[in-house]
């Protein structure tokens, strides 16, 4: 494999170059903060422990700092680019900067909520900077669509880091740790300052490492239905679970039935329970629950979304 030139990687002035030339103006709606510190990006891809013989997908590579710094390591690199004329641009930002890889590059021009599927050999790592706005869902879906990825670093918020890190008892457990819990070992793996970033935010950044179960937590309750448990359990996080279940059992009744049943007390909370007890709850409760958000939208001030941001790029 040829090495990569050493100015392969987007500095500050190639960073706000591009933008200039196409025009692009970072934008809160997208969460749009690019870096512009090569070593930051190395330090993620390095983070990331990738592989000469990965294939890595990327969301939201906008200008594609990061993009090319995991050309430099992987095998593959796919990128999701919801965003027209990024999208457009960073095919030949590749084959200008990195030509000797630019055929290992694939690009996906889409929302990555809705991406089903990736062209190419199928993929062994997600590394991306993820906007805050919709990190959690973007991640969660992506684990659950794809279940070849073995290893997940993600850039969020250093709130949502922290949350879906958090191990249970802590204040910030909630839906994002019980359910990134469900596929992967989380941990928090750094943090990441605002001045590698353009513009620089208000906020710290956080990195956040996921290594894939061999297997889902052994149960006979389907994904769908362990999710609506801790759907419920936070919905009304401040009540008992024998109350916060009461509307998915039937009624409270019925959700202490189930709640005994698996060994759980009645008059506990959902930030205690681990993935393994929600998912003996599900087992014990009405089937066919209704299909869980994958976007883990917060129900209560404590599960409040952060309201900025870095992301993408």
């Amino acid at each position: 494999m040829t090495s990569p030139t050493p100015d392969a990687l987007l500095g500050p002035a190639d960073v706000r170059e591009l933008a200039a030339a196409l025009g692009v103006r970072p934008t809160k709606q997208r969460g749009q903060n690019f870096v512009i510190d090569a070593n930051t990006v190395r330090r993620i891809v390095r983070t990331a422990e990738v592989r000469p013989d990965d294939v890595v997908v990327e969301v939201g590579p906008g200008l594609g700092s990061l993009t090319l710094a995991l050309l430099e390591a992987a095998d593959r690199v796919t990128a999701v680019e919801i965003d027209d004329v990024l999208a457009a641009a960073l095919p030949a930002t590749v084959a200008a900067r990195m030509p000797e890889r630019a055929d290992r590059f694939a690009l996906v021009h889409s929302d990555a909520m809705h991406v089903a599927e990736l062209p190419g050999p199928a993929p062994t790592a997600l590394v991306a900077n993820l906007p805050y706005n919709v990190a959690v869902p973007v991640l969660l879906h992506m684990l659950e669509t794809f279940p070849s990825i073995e290893r997940t670093l993600v850039m969020v918020q250093s709130e949502v880091a922290d949350r879906l890190a958090a191990a249970p008892g802590s204040k910030v457990y909630g839906v994002p740790s019980v359910k990134a819990n469900w596929y992967a070992e989380v941990k928090r793996a750094g943090a990441i300052g605002r001045t590698v970033f353009w513009p620089a935010p208000n906020v710290d950044s956080g990195l956040v490492s996921l290594v894939r179960r061999t297997e889902p937590p052994k149960t006979t309750a389907t994904r769908r239905e362990v999710f609506a448990v801790v759907d419920a359990a936070f919905a009304q996080r401040r009540k008992t679970l024998r109350a916060a279940l009461a509307g998915w059992a039937g009624s409270a009744a019925a959700a202490e039935t189930a709640l005994v049943a698996a060994g759980v007390s009645p008059q506990a909370r959902g930030e205690s329970l681990t993935v393994e007890e929600f998912a003996r709850i599900a087992e014990h409760g009405p089937r066919h629950a209704p299909e869980p958000s994958t976007e883990a939208a917060p129900k209560s001030a404590t599960e409040a979304a952060p309201n900025e941001e870095p992301g993408q790029q």
